[in-house]
Order: C-alpha cells, then sequence, then structure tokens
C-alpha cells in the first residue's frame, strides 16, 4: 500500500517535472541547430565570395605580386605590357597561373574570416548589449581584426605557396603539392612561415577597417535611406570603398610579406620586417619601394572586395529565403 503511493507520487512527480524538461531541452535543440544553421550558413557565402572575387581579379593579382617581390619600377605602361608578354608567350590562361593556389588558400581564408566575423559580431554584441544590433564602432573595428587574425592564421602557409607559384615559371613547380615538397625539402618546413609576421600585423588594419568601413556605410545608408537593405550596386560601393581604405592602411606591409615569402627564388636573404623595410627603401625608395603597385590595387583592391562583400551579403539573404521556403533544412 506505502509502495504503491509512493510509486504515485514519483509518477505524479516526474509527470510534473518532465514536460519542462523536454521543453527546455526542445528550446536549447532548437537554438544549438539555429546556430549550427547559421555558421554553416557563413562559411558557404564566405567560401562563394572568396572564390568569385579572387578569380574576377586574378591576372590583376598576379601582376601585382610580380611587381611587388622585384625591383623594376612599377606603371600601368609595364604592368599592362607584363601582362601582354604573358599572353604572347604562355596562353591565355597563364594569367590565372597560381589561381588554383589562390583557391585552395582563399575559399578556406573567407570562408573561416566571414564566419569569424559573425559569430565576433555575436559575442561582443552579446557583451556590449547590442545583440542583433549594429556595433558601436570600436567593437566593430574589433570584430573585423579578430576575423581577419583568425583566418591569417589558419591558412598562412597556403599563401606563402600561392606566391611562390604566382612569380617562378611552371617547369619550377608543376603543381600546389610540389611547391609544399620542395620548399620543405631544400628550404626548411619553417620557410612556409616566413612573412607571417608581418601578414599578421598587415590584416588587422586591413581587415579591421575593411569590415568596419562596409559595415558603417551599411548603417548610414539604412538611417538615411530608410531601406534595411541596401541594392547590389550599392554594396559593391560600399564594399569598393571598404576595399581602398582597408588596402591603403596596410599597403606597405604586404609588400614585405610577399618579399619575405619569394625571397628562395629572387636571390633575397630578406629575415627581419625592419631589414627588408631598409633594403627596400635604399635600393628603390621610400614610395617607389614600398608603395609599388599600389595604383594597380587601387583598381584590383575595390573590385574584388566589392564582389566579396556582396556575393557574401547576397548568399546569405538568398539561404535565409531557401530555408523558409523549406528547401533547406
Amino acid at each position: 500500500m506505502g509502495s504503491g503511493v509512493h510509486e504515485q507520487q514519483r509518477s505524479l512527480t516526474q509527470g510534473e517535472v518532465l514536460p519542462l524538461t523536454s521543453s527546455s531541452q526542445s528550446e536549447g535543440s532548437y537554438e544549438g541547430m539555429k546556430h549550427t544553421r547559421s555558421v554553416l550558413n557563413s562559411l558557404f557565402s564566405g567560401a562563394l565570395a572568396g572564390a568569385v572575387a579572387k578569380t574576377a581579379v586574378a591576372p590583376l593579382d598576379r601582376t601585382k605580386i610580380i611587381f611587388q617581390v622585384s625591383s623594376n619600377r612599377f606603371s600601368a605602361k609595364e604592368a599592362y605590357r607584363l601582362i601582354y608578354r604573358t599572353y604572347l608567350k604562355d596562353g591565355f590562361l597563364s594569367l590565372w597561373r597560381g589561381n588554383s593556389a589562390t583557391m585552395v588558400r582563399v575559399i578556406p581564408y573567407a570562408a573561416i574570416q566571414f564566419c569569424a566575423h559573425e559569430q565576433y559580431k555575436r559575442l561582443l554584441g552579446g557583451y556590449y548589449g547590442f545583440q542583433g544590433k549594429v556595433l558601436p564602432p570600436v567593437p566593430r573595428l574589433l570584430a573585423g581584426s579578430l576575423a581577419g587574425t583568425t583566418a591569417a592564421m589558419l591558412t598562412y602557409p597556403l599563401d606563402m605557396v600561392r606566391a611562390r607559384m604566382a612569380v617562378t615559371p611552371k617547369e619550377m613547380y608543376s603543381n600546389i603539392l610540389h611547391v609544399f615538397a620542395r620548399i620543405s625539402q631544400e628550404e626548411g618546413i619553417k620557410t612556409l612561415y616566413r612573412g607571417f609576421t608581418p601578414t599578421i600585423l598587415g590584416v588587422v588594419p586591413y581587415a579591421g577597417l575593411s569590415f568596419f568601413t562596409y559595415e558603417t556605410l551599411k548603417k548610414l545608408h539604412a538611417e538615411q535611406s530608410g531601406r534595411a537593405h541596401p541594392y547590389s550596386y550599392e554594396r559593391l560601393t560600399f564594399g569598393a570603398c571598404a576595399g581602398l581604405i582597408g588596402q591603403s592602411a596596410s599597403y606597405p606591409l604586404d609588400v614585405v610579406r610577399r618579399r619575405m615569402q619569394t625571397a628562395g627564388v629572387t636571390g633575397h636573404t630578406y629575415g627581419t620586417i625592419i631589414g627588408t623595410m631598409r633594403e627596400i627603401v635604399s635600393e628603390e625608395g621610400f614610395i617607389r619601394g614600398l608603395y609599388k603597385g599600389l595604383s594597380m590595387n587601387w583598381v584590383k583592391g575595390p573590385i574584388a572586395v566589392g564582389i566579396s562583400f556582396t556575393t557574401f551579403d547576397l548568399t546569405q539573404i538568398l539561404l535565409r529565403k531557401l530555408h523558409q521556403m523549406g528547401f533547406t533544412r
């Protein structure tokens, strides 16, 4: 009899508690799925954005790198001659030499960078009490810098390989794996991280200012126009401004990084950031050396960053619409 009462009490207690536990677990599971979907969407959108943007400007990017790592004076006329000579000698597709290595690097880099930026915005938004809203200026700048740093740290060796392929004839390195193998055997594994420090120092202002500028312009546009979502051409314009400001601020470190990455095949022995800068300035001058190719970057950079930001935003919007229509889970 007593046993039956206790069992009934246990049964009632369980009956009262279980629905609450089930509801709590259900809500937690839903939030977890929602967050996972958001992360996956950001990764896919970022990967696509990086691939489209870099492929669009690959010939200009390759030309810029060749001038960055040489002592030849840069001009628009010389850049055109280099592109034309490359086309005549090796064919049209040779203008995209090294783009396969770029894709191997830029797809994970862009995926990580855009995804990390969304997560840092969420974390900083929660910390500063701006969850779901546009962050204040300082956290907005910090989110971009942290995102760029995270992506650069995780994908740096791929950037090194891409730079080597861009400045060498195809007889020297047959494919990406061949570059890794030769560098490791002939120069040591540490060489894969040569130029890492200037990369990180450069990516902080570059990524920070790029994301900051783009987010700020979107915020100002929404306030002035009353439209939450800019048109595609407006997104391209905002992205172009972001790329122009971000790349101009960090360009000298980009030159230093390229010189250090390609030292093994250009006959130089660049060892430190300051030493590399001194050698460049003494041989080529401050502006002509450290800002070599910047005018081309003012053409290439805004186009690439504009395409990148626009592709990311539009892909995110498309994926959300597909989910609402039931095409994705």
